[in-house]
């Protein structure tokens, strides 16, 4: 009976399966309204600016901060490649050029607004919720691209409130995140590269696209103020508001159709209206009637909105965890379900520059090498994508050198072939992709697909177009052919057309035979003369046939009610009268098992229906009393699991079977008759070990299998060391460009130290000069480490007798006792002065300090010579004088 109702249910289910919501995670993002003269965003959602330089980034940094106001109301962190092993004494170096505190970014530090914050050595640097985060990196030399890691953590954490810099520096890291900044409407701006003291950098970012913003570094703060204190107004919501501005918008669509062909009309609002606002706060417009001026007046602009919308944002291998379920399970099923081999068919839609697709082709190359299948198989993919920037980009399979964030060194050494600051795709790789433009609305599909891969495009779209994509990418697929979405798409209600490889993943596996039938629009089939009702579309089973008819009866009159349901509960189909099982819940229509289940059996039910669903084996519940219209009732319930077609799995059949009324007794007589025998259990256990040792054969089967490949690798390793020679090798450059770098950094840095320490020797210099004191310094060995000028006139000291012993230097002073004073105050820490005469009859004032620096340590003394020659006359002056007044006195 079990069988029959599984043979029949394709022909006669007609019920819809519950459509699920569309989760679109940048709908979440809602701007706030600003006014048009305060440059600041709320407190709480400050902006954050990620400012990335290399070499030649100390002096753009300088005039950088040189004009951004104090109270601007943005944070700003630096991230320069440093080297690992010197101490940083950038924000020193920093803090003379703004009146914002500069400091060293810390691990778990709040980010503040009105600072700057630099990242320090020999660390990573990354932001979530606000806070600092430092990590080591994980290695000490080489290319390692910060840049990019930081910006990576800036989108996430700051989405359109995240502003991006690119300074003078070399090499490209920085171009990566700038991708991840653009994903989440952030605004980037770029150094003119012919104002950088080093253009890589710059330019790297300029060609990849990314830039909103190119200037001279001192035009760049105030660029952004301008574009925060002129955000437009515009309600981001599903759509525009007022009659006005849908006007408006249709207007904006109107124009870049006319301009590039393309109809945005079913993008969804709240992204077109997000870019449209990007554009205006850039250019300092409000209304977005006066954008629609601007536009008509430069093309120019038309083809930057097309662009932006565009967003041709991807890397290698995004997601990582979704492209190994693609080798490990997708792949090997393809390969295994054809073992006379076959020319396989990709589709990547939406490919942008190219990523995508050829991480397909590298994985398709390393299962073939992994399982090395007898029958021959090759792939072909194509790849499509509306921009024909982007289109050529990928034809030349050229990237920078900083993708070696997202491809590991062996892909690298494998796949990549190094030209020039960058990687070129090898020949093996390229042959295997054809890059073509196509729009994906518009334009017929490929089709005897076996993978199709559309991610993160369909978030960009509404809903009624997703509705109509789905299926057509169903029609486009072979039965178990693979669908490939981002991490943030769904098959939303179309769980009848794609099953999920993996619950964790967006990998889905075409379903050869719908439960239900969908209608495939066609991008270029012409509208239907009258649309079918869902009863007419759903309804495929015959009634001018013989033996439908007869099946049909039967199951009306002859087999007990039963009703199908998928693993959420949600009922596709019913047989028979289940009235006294059943009842619509009171309130919103609510076609769910749970929900309608009887009083006494809906607890039994979720026991039975969970573990029918685990272990995909019938259950049955026997003798269950239920309350009928006022009655009750004997039930004998059975879920069973029809899981035997590919097309049924996740589909269970309940089945109830009344159990005529008997004594209270009765259902415990048959309970105990129901307890298994002995020896019934006996060879239960005696199965149950006979499986284990069966699970142990094959586990033993299977570790001898895995020798064997460890074999085969060991005799893979002599080209694997080969390869590792040339990754050395292209390492060691890439150190020694890494080294140079950082030591450009350090140069600058040490220079600008160099020069204000002589600007404050120069300032020293004077002011001794200037005092009119006679000064010598000496070490704790009473050698002479430096005098004034002053001090000549007292010891006849010449600029050789730097490091001479002061005794061994003539002096007119009559101070035998020089050497030992200075002695003793350098065993005493105290202070000596004394009056001195010199032998042409002048005067000085001997003072003999400790000398300090600034760790508070004596290394030597300071000896001053105050000439007090007019005061000392006039005292004895005054003293014979006195002396005179008392001789006459007496």
């Amino acid at each position: 009976m079990h069988t029959q109702a599984a043979t029949l249910l394709p022909a006669i289910l007609h019920t819809a399966i519950t459509t699920q919501k569309w989760f679109d995670p940048m709908m979440d993002k809602k701007i706030k309204k600003v006014t048009t003269t305060s440059p600041l965003l709320e407190k709480a959602t400050f902006p954050i600016v990620g400012i990335g330089t290399s070499a030649g980034g100390l002096e753009a940094l300088s005039q950088f901060l040189g004009n951004v106001p104090p109270d601007c109301g943005m944070a700003f962190v630096i991230i320069q490649h440093l080297d690992p092993t010197h101490k940083c004494i950038l924000p020193e170096l920093l803090q003379r050029d703004t009146r914002m505190k500069v400091i060293p970014a810390g691990n778990r530090m709040k980010v503040h607004p009105n600072c700057v914050y630099v990242i320090p050595p020999n660390s990573d640097l990354a932001i979530r919720k606000g806070s600092l985060y430092l990590s080591e990196p994980l290695s000490l030399r080489g290319l390692r691209l910060p840049i990019d890691f930081f910006f990576r953590s800036l989108a996430v954490d700051r989405g359109e409130r995240a502003i991006a810099i690119i300074l003078s520096g070399m090499g490209s890291d920085g171009t990566l995140g700038l991708h991840a900044i653009k994903e989440h409407d952030g605004l980037v701006l770029v150094q003119e590269p012919s104002s950088a003291q080093f253009d890589s950098m710059p330019r790297s970012a300029i060609d990849a696209g990314l830039a909103d913003i190119v200037a001279p570094v001192a035009e760049l703060p105030g660029r952004i103020l301008a574009c925060l204190r002129h955000l437009p107004i515009l309600p981001i919501a599903s759509e525009p508001e007022g009659v006005a501005q849908k006007d408006d918008l249709d207007n904006v669509f109107t124009l870049i159709r006319a301009h590039s062909g393309s109809d945005f009309s079913l993008y969804k609002k709240s992204t077109v209206l997000r870019r449209i606002e990007r554009r205006m706060g850039i250019h300092q417009l409000v209304q977005i009637s006066d954008y629609v001026v601007y536009l008509r007046q430069n093309s120019q602009e038309l083809t930057i909105l097309f662009k932006e919308l565009l967003i041709g944002v991807t890397n290698f291998f995004r997601d990582p965890p979704a492209w190994a379920v693609l080798q490990e399970q997708g792949l090997p099923a393809l390969l295994a379900a054809h073992p006379e081999g076959r020319a396989l068919r990709a589709w990547v839609a939406g490919c942008s520059t190219g990523e995508e697709a050829y991480s397909l082709a590298m994985l398709f190359m390393e299962v073939m090498e992994k399982i090395k299948p007898p029958a021959p198989f090759s792939l072909q993919i194509f790849a499509t994508d509306l921009d024909a920037d982007a289109i050529d980009k990928a034809r030349q399979g050229y990237y920078p050198a900083n993708i070696v964030a997202d491809v590991s060194p062996t892909r690298l050494g494998r796949f990549f072939v190094e030209d020039g600051n960058g990687y070129r795709i090898n020949k093996e790789i390229r042959e295997m992709v054809v890059f073509a433009p196509q729009n994906l609305i518009m334009d017929p599909p490929f089709t005897k697909l076996d993978i199709l891969t559309c991610r993160n495009l369909l978030i960009y779209f509404s809903q009624e177009l997703q509705k109509k994509l789905l299926p057509l990418f169903h029609y486009s697929l072979t039965p178990g052919g693979f669908l490939f979405l981002g991490s943030a798409e769904t098959i939303g209600g179309f769980t009848d057309l794609f099953l999920p490889v993996d619950g964790m993943t967006r990998v889905y596996r075409r379903v050869k035979d719908p439960l239900r039938a969908f209608e495939v629009e066609f991008p270029t089939k012409h509208p239907m003369g009258s649309a079918k009702s869902e009863d007419e579309k759903m309804a495929v089973l015959p009634t001018n046939n013989l033996e439908a008819m007869v099946e049909h009866t039967l199951l009306q009159h002859f087999c007990p009610p039963a009703v199908v349901v998928n693993t959420e509960g949600d009922i596709l189909y019913i047989s028979g009268r289940t009235g006294k099982y059943l009842e619509p819940a009171a309130g919103k229509a609510n076609w769910n098992i749970h929900v309608m289940a009887r009083e006494g059996l809906r607890h039994e039910l979720i026991s039975a229906f969970t573990q029918a669903a685990l272990s995909n084996e019938p259950v049955l519940r026997r003798n269950l009393r239920i309350a009928t219209n006022g009655d009750q009732q004997m039930v004998n319930l059975t879920v069973h699991p029809l899981g035997e077609a590919e097309t049924m799995r996740g589909i269970l059949l309940i089945v109830f079977m009344d159990v005529a009324m008997s004594s209270p007794l009765a259902p415990v007589a048959e309970r105990r008759g129901g307890r298994k025998s002995i020896p019934l259990a006996n060879l239960e256990n005696s199965l149950q070990q006979s499986h284990e040792e069966l699970r142990i054969a094959r586990k033993e089967n299977q570790i001898a299998q895995e020798e064997l490949r460890s074999a085969n690798e060991e005799l893979q390793s002599t080209n694997e060391e080969l390869q590792s020679t040339n990754e050395e090798l292209t390492t060691s450059k890439e150190e020694m460009q890494s080294l140079n770098e950082e030591l450009q950094t350090v140069n600058f840095e040490l220079q600008s130290k160099l020069d204000e320490l002589s600007a404050a020797n120069n300032d020293m210099k004077n002011l001794l000069n200037s005092t009119d004191i006679a000064t010598v310094f000496l070490d704790n060995a009473r050698h002479v480490r430096r005098f004034t000028t002053h001090a000549t006139r007292i010891f006849r000291l010449i600029g050789t007798d730097v490091g001479r012993p002061l005794s061994d230097i003539v002096t007119d002073l009559d101070y035998l006792e020089l050497e030992t004073d200075t002695q003793e105050v350098l065993r005493t820490l105290s202070f000596s002065e004394k009056h001195i005469p010199t032998r042409d009859g002048r005067w000085f004032s001997v003072r003999i300090m400790p000398y300090r620096t600034l760790e508070n340590r004596i290394d030597g003394v300071v000896i001053t010579f105050t000439d007090i020659s007019t005061v000392k006359m006039l005292q004895l002056k005054l003293e014979a004088a006195l002396e005179g007044k008392l001789s006459h006195a007496r």
